[in-house]
C-alpha cells in the first residue's frame, strides 16, 4: 500500500508540473532532436550548456552533471554497470525512458534556473517528451520511471552542490575568479590580446568526478627558457603560427581553424553519431555520454589546475613583449626571454585569437587525447574509425560543417598537437604535455568507473 501511495504522489506531482509547464510553453516550438531518448537529452544538455555562454572547461562540468544523473537513472533500472556515487534503486517496471527524461530535465533546470530563455527551452522539450505522441505523460508505469529520474537528479545536485562536500563550483557561468600569481618576469603569463579577464581559474579547484585530486597527474614543469627545447619551440611557432605565416600551408591553416570549434559540441556529437551508427540502446548510450562528459570534465579540471599552477606565458607574449598591456600582472612592455638564441618580433600575432588562460599544458591536447582514449576504450579497439566535425572557414560562425576522419586514437593526438601549433596558440611541448595528461586522466577514470 505504501509503494502504491508513493507512486500516486509521483504521478500527481508530475501531472501538475507537466500541466503548468505545458501552459507556460504551449506556443513554443519543441521538436526533439534525433536519436533515442538519452541521445535527445544529451543534445538538449549540450545546447543548454553552450547556450549559457559557458567556457569549454566549465561547460564539461555542467554536461557531466546531466550525464551522470541520466547514467545513474538508467543503470538503476537496467543494471549492467556500477552507478557513479549513487544509492538510488528502481521499482520493477519503471520506464527507463521516463527516468532519462526526468533526470536530464531536473538537473539542467536546476543549474540553469537563472537563464529564462534556456529554462523556457527546457520546459518546451520536457512537454514534448511527455506528450501523447511520445511518452504520454510517463504515467503508464505508475510514475516509477519519473521517480527514479527525479531521485537521480536530486542525488547529483546534493552530492555536488548542496550536500556536505560541495565540489567547489563557486562562480556564476563565464565569470573569472582570483588565483595565486607569480612575480612578474620572463616566462610568466600575461593577459593576451584582446585582454579578456582570466578564464575560469576556479575550474582548476573543482572536485573531480572520478579522479582523486586535481593534481593527480600534474605534468612536469615547462622547459627552461635557456634550454635548446625552448629555442626550438619558440622558433617553430614563430614561423608556423603567425597570422600571416608563409611557412604554413592552406591545408594546415584549415586544420588549425577546424579545431577552433566548441569541444563540448564536437565530442558530444561524436558520441551521438557513434550511438546512432551502432544502434546503441539507452544503457550503452547513457554510458558513452557519461564517459565523454565526466572524463572530459576531469581532464579539463586537471588542465586548468596545471595552467594556473605553472602560469607559463603564451607565444604572443614571448615573441612580442610589446603585446602586453596594463593588465595588473606586470610592467609594460613585457619581458623577453633573455636567451640570445631567440629573436623577438614586434607585431607578431597568432592565426587564431589566444584564449584568455595560461599556456601550459594545452587544454585542447588534454581534452582531445582524453576523448581518443574514451572512444577507443568504449569500442574496445584502436581501430576507432571516427568522423569528427569541426569549424569550416567557409561557413557561418560556430558551425560544425567540416568533417575529418581519424582511424586511430593517436591520429587524433598527433593532429591536435600540430593544429594548435599552426594556430599560433601553443608550443609543441605544451600540446605534448596536454596529450599525456589527457590520456592519463582518461585511463584512470575509465578504470575506476563505468565498469560492470
Amino acid at each position: 500500500m505504501r509503494v502504491r501511495t508513493l507512486r500516486t504522489v509521483v504521478i500527481n506531482a508530475a501531472a501538475v508540473v507537466l500541466a503548468l509547464v505545458a501552459g507556460a510553453t504551449r506556443n513554443a516550438a519543441a521538436a526533439l532532436p534525433p536519436g533515442n531518448t538519452v541521445a535527445q537529452w544529451n543534445k538538449i544538455a549540450e545546447d543548454t550548456v553552450v547556450g549559457s555562454g559557458a567556457f569549454q572547461a566549465e561547460g564539461f562540468i555542467y554536461t557531466a552533471y546531466a550525464s551522470r544523473a541520466v547514467y545513474n537513472a538508467v543503470v538503476a533500472i537496467e543494471g549492467g554497470y556500477e552507478p557513479l556515487d549513487a544509492t538510488i534503486t528502481a521499482p520493477a517496471g519503471a520506464s527507463v525512458e521516463c527516468a532519462a527524461v526526468e533526470a536530464a530535465y531536473r538537473t539542467l533546470r536546476y543549474y540553469f534556473s537563472s537563464f529564462p530563455v534556456l529554462v523556457a527551452n527546457l520546459d518546451a522539450a520536457y512537454v514534448e517528451a511527455l506528450s501523447p505522441s511520445n511518452l504520454d505523460g510517463c504515467t503508464a508505469d505508475g510514475g516509477a520511471g519519473t521517480g527514479v529520474g527525479l531521485a537521480a537528479a536530486n542525488e547529483v545536485i546534493h552530492n555536488r552542490t548542496t550536500g556536505p562536500n560541495p565540489d567547489g563550483r563557486v562562480m556564476p557561468i563565464g565569470v573569472s575568479s582570483p588565483f595565486p600569481t607569480l612575480p612578474p618576469g620572463p616566462g610568466v603569463w600575461r593577459l593576451t590580446p584582446p585582454f579578456a579577464a582570466p578564464q575560469t581559474p576556479w575550474v582548476g579547484d573543482v572536485r573531480p568526478f572520478v579522479l582523486q585530486s586535481q593534481d593527480q597527474f600534474l605534468p612536469d614543469p615547462p622547459p627552461s627558457l635557456q634550454s635548446d627545447k625552448w629555442v626550438e619551440a619558440f622558433n617553430e611557432i614563430k614561423a608556423y603560427g603567425e597570422a600571416t605565416s608563409s611557412s604554413r600551408s592552406q591545408v594546415q591553416t584549415n586544420v588549425a581553424k577546424f579545431w577552433s570549434a566548441s569541444v563540448v559540441r564536437q565530442y558530444n556529437r561524436v558520441g551521438r553519431d557513434l550511438a546512432a551508427a551502432r544502434g546503441l540502446g539507452l544503457l550503452e548510450t547513457a554510458r558513452l555520454a557519461a564517459m565523454v562528459n565526466l572524463v572530459g570534465a576531469d581532464a579539463l579540471i586537471s588542465a586548468l589546475h596545471a595552467k594556473y599552477h605553472y602560469l607559463f606565458w603564451r607565444p604572443v607574449t614571448a615573441i612580442d613583449p610589446s603585446a602586453v598591456t596594463t593588465d595588473g600582472f606586470g610592467p609594460v612592455p613585457g619581458y623577453d626571454d633573455a636567451n640570445p638564441a631567440t629573436v623577438e618580433q614586434p607585431g607578431w600575432r597568432p592565426l587564431l585569437t589566444t584564449p584568455n588562460h595560461p599556456e601550459y599544458p594545452a587544454a585542447h591536447g588534454v581534452i582531445t587525447s582524453a576523448m581518443a582514449e574514451v572512444f577507443s576504450t568504449f569500442l574496445g579497439t584502436n581501430q576507432i574509425g571516427l568522423d569528427v566535425r569541426g569549424f569550416d572557414p567557409g561557413g557561418p560562425a560556430g558551425n560544425l560543417n567540416a568533417v575529418r576522419h581519424f582511424d586511430m586514437p593517436n591520429d587524433l593526438r598527433h593532429e591536435i598537437i600540430d593544429a594548435r601549433l599552426w594556430a599560433g596558440l601553443h608550443y609543441r611541448f605544451s600540446s605534448v604535455a596536454g596529450v599525456v595528461l589527457g590520456r592519463n586522466v582518461a585511463k584512470y577514470d575509465l578504470k575506476h568507473a563505468f565498469q560492470r
